[in-house]
């Protein structure tokens, strides 16, 4: 069934982890009918979190889609994973939803992951609800949970529902404030009930509170309000859409995922307040001549579709589309904007989990999966080759945990590659590297918990077995003296013989990568045509330092003098003079060690100052150079030493309980202190033998 874009609701759930989003859109679908029994993390079948990785550690890892069919609409309902390291997935899920359902626990209260998700809203401007879940949970305190988020984020905060409780605190049912209405679960069915004695009061508040909101919306209502007339039910539904839209409101929900108390009016609230794909998200497009302007989402334009996700597995690629503009078949041809090569699109998908069902056409707003794409990536634009566009690709977080991964087995370095690239069709927030000068392969993400799942995933998907080691740093070499060294290379084993012989002097250059070569040979000592032979053998020599065989950079080297023979002297011999005159100079050039330095930018609440500062300062042998205050956070900024780093990403999850954030970037080479120089030394010594 193909839905009009005005009754299309693209929705995701976020949140901190454990904070019940699975369980929300399990109770969601059954009270829906599109099942018959909820399935539990714990039990490992849930529609959601079907990956073999998702079943074994409880947990959601990538970003999945379960459509919904309610009062005439279609709600696609995309749930995320919480944790932090799993933050590409919530990226792809924001960038196809046009709202947000922040879902946190009346057990925790405010946790980082409300607070990551609140922020991620606050950058797109995207409306969302707040629903507080796990209300039938022994230690749930709704009420505080509620005034946090009152303290926190202001008086947009506007409960549109609100629990009864019995005499032992205990949740029973939920009153509908604006409809004055009170439900309890029988059976996990919803069934409506007196509004219990005593609770008038607290409707008539929480009711006034919302008609103020409301008021607020226009001056006709603002009128209206003070004026003494009551709404109608038509008008506060419509004061409520605009306060939604206009990030005036963030109306607050409740319930339980598992006895679906709240679910349907959730699922009302959706389907009344917040906006239809044409009002949703902000879209920049970027044309062909390169300039860039508003993308409309608009059913009646030519076809246009956005990928946000990729799945790879078994059964087959598909590419997840949200369709932006106009309507699409299979079959249709569209132009990848990335490759601007025109696909001839596969068939057409509508995905509830892993379930697929095939579809004729996807409308504008909606989203599904397209098959058997092998050249589209995620973050692709398809579209109309009348109109082709760009849009903005995803906004994947920094990779800042690295580790270098290797076969347990010896030969199989070309399939850990195969894997990864596969891999990272489906996460690219990952990177991987094969670094010739450390000769590792060194995978990137944004925590360990991410790189461990794909340690897993080689194993059970590609039959590899991997380990892990720490990612080795790329330390220089340099010399901080000038000296003059003489070089002779002279072979004579029968026939024609080798002859080279250079003096050179080296000295320390301070801004200079690059070997820089000059001659000032006088008299023809050196023929001009072997100039080249001694560069050519310098280059090479300063690819290995001589105190832990790393590379040389800042050397001047300048060839002033030698001989060569009429006979004997080739190519090859002056290579080797230079190289001898480099092995006999540098040891005496007062070479050192230099050690790659990042700058560090670190985000903490404010709490956390006084920890960050002394571990940056006393355990990392970084350099603090200044901090900014905003909004009860506080970003350092520090110089620190790049080998100090490989595993602060846990320790700052640890020091902030996962509220702390960083970005590392190279800014250049220091001298090392001599005690890191005698480690990286012995290190290097170490694994010679």
């Amino acid at each position: 069934m193909s839905y009009a874009t005005n009754s299309i609701r693209n929705i995701c759930l976020i949140g901190h982890a454990g904070s019940g989003k699975s369980a929300l859109t399990e109770s969601l679908l059954f009270m829906t009918g599109a099942l018959d029994r909820m399935g539990k993390s714990a039990d490992g079948n849930t529609v959601c979190d079907y990956d073999p990785e998702e079943t074994r550690r409880q947990i959601s890892i990538s970003a999945a889609v379960a459509p919904i069919d309610y009062k005439g609409c279609r709600i696609n309902i995309l749930d995320t994973p919480g944790s932090v390291d799993f933050s590409g997935a919530v990226m792809e899920a924001l960038r196809a939803a046009d709202a947000a359902v922040i879902v946190c626990s009346a057990k925790d209260g405010i946790t980082a992951g409300l607070e990551r998700a609140w922020k991620y809203c606050e950058e797109r401007n995207m409306p969302r609800f707040l629903y507080i879940s796990k209300l039938d949970e022994e230690n749930s305190d709704y009420n505080a949970t509620f005034e946090n988020l009152r303290e926190k984020y202001g008086n947009k905060i506007a409960p549109l529902v609100v629990p009864i409780w019995d005499a032992n605190k205990k949740v029973t049912g939920i009153i509908d404030v604006l409809n004055k209405r009170a439900y309890e679960m029988q059976n996990l069915k919803r069934v409506e009930i007196e509004v219990p004695e005593g609770k008038d009061a607290v409707i008539a508040e929480f009711n006034d509170a919302l008609k103020e909101s409301v008021a607020e919306t226009s001056e006709e209502f603002m009128d209206k309000f003070f004026g003494g007339e009551d709404f109608t039910y038509a008008e506060m539904i419509k004061g409520l859409r605009q306060g939604v839209r206009e990030l005036s409101l963030f109306p607050v929900l409740c319930g339980s995922g598992i006895n679906c108390l709240g679910s349907l009016m959730l699922m009302d609230n959706i389907v009344d307040l917040f906006p239809d794909p044409t009002e949703g998200n902000y879209h920049k497009a970027t044309k062909a001549d390169g300039e860039t302007e508003e993308f409309v989402v608009s059913p009646g334009g030519v076809p246009s579709a956005f990928v946000f996700k990729t799945v790879s597995d078994q059964y087959g690629k598909y590419s997840f589309i949200k369709v932006l503009s106009g309507a699409i078949t299979s079959d249709t041809p569209l132009v990848n904007a990335r490759t601007g090569e025109t696909e001839k699109l596969g068939r057409l998908y509508s995905f509830c989990g892993k379930k697929s069902t095939e579809v004729k056409e996807l409308a504008c707003g909606d989203i599904g999966a397209i098959g058997k794409m092998d050249k589209v990536k995620t973050g692709d634009t398809l579209c109309d080759a009348r109109k082709v566009v760009s849009l903005k690709g995803i906004p994947y977080p920094n990779p800042c945990y690295s580790m270098a991964i290797a076969p347990k087995t010896k030969g199989q370095e070309d399939k850990v590659a195969a894997g990864l690239n596969k891999l990272n069709e489906e996460d690219p927030s990952f990177t991987f590297v094969n670094n010739a000068e450390t000769h590792q392969m060194v995978i990137s993400g944004v925590g360990d918990i991410q790189v461990d799942v794909l340690q897993s995933k080689l194993k059970s998907r590609f039959s590899v077995e991997t380990e892990l080691s720490p990612a080795k740093v790329a330390y220089r070499e340099k010399i901080k003296a000038k000296v003059e060294a003489h070089g002779r290379h002279k072979k004579q084993s029968g026939g024609s013989g080798q002859f080279g012989d250079v003096w050179i002097r080296f000295e320390p250059q301070d801004e200079q990568d690059e070997l820089i070569f000059a001659e000032e040979v006088f008299g023809g000592s050196v023929p001009k045509n072997f100039f080249p032979s001694v560069e050519k053998g310098l280059r090479n020599a300063v690819q290995k330092g001589v105190l832990a065989g790393y590379p040389v950079v800042g050397l001047k080297a300048t060839l002033y003098d030698g001989s060569y023979h009429p006979v004997d002297s080739n190519d090859m011999a002056f290579q080797q003079a230079a190289r001898l005159a480099y092995q006999e100079g540098i040891p005496n050039a007062k070479p050192t060690i230099l050690e790659p330095i990042g700058l560090l930018k670190v985000t903490i609440p404010d709490a956390n100052l006084g920890d960050i500062m002394s571990d940056i300062s006393s355990k990392r042998r970084g350099t603090v150079l200044g901090m900014n205050a905003e909004d009860g956070m506080q970003t350092v900024e520090a110089e620190v030493p790049m080998a100090e780093m490989s595993s602060y990403t846990i320790d700052l999850r640890s020091m902030t309980q996962a509220r702390g954030y960083f970005t590392l970037e190279f800014v250049r080479y220091e001298e090392a202190p001599q005690n890191v120089q005698q480690k990286v030394i012995a290190d290097a010594k170490a694994n010679e033998d």
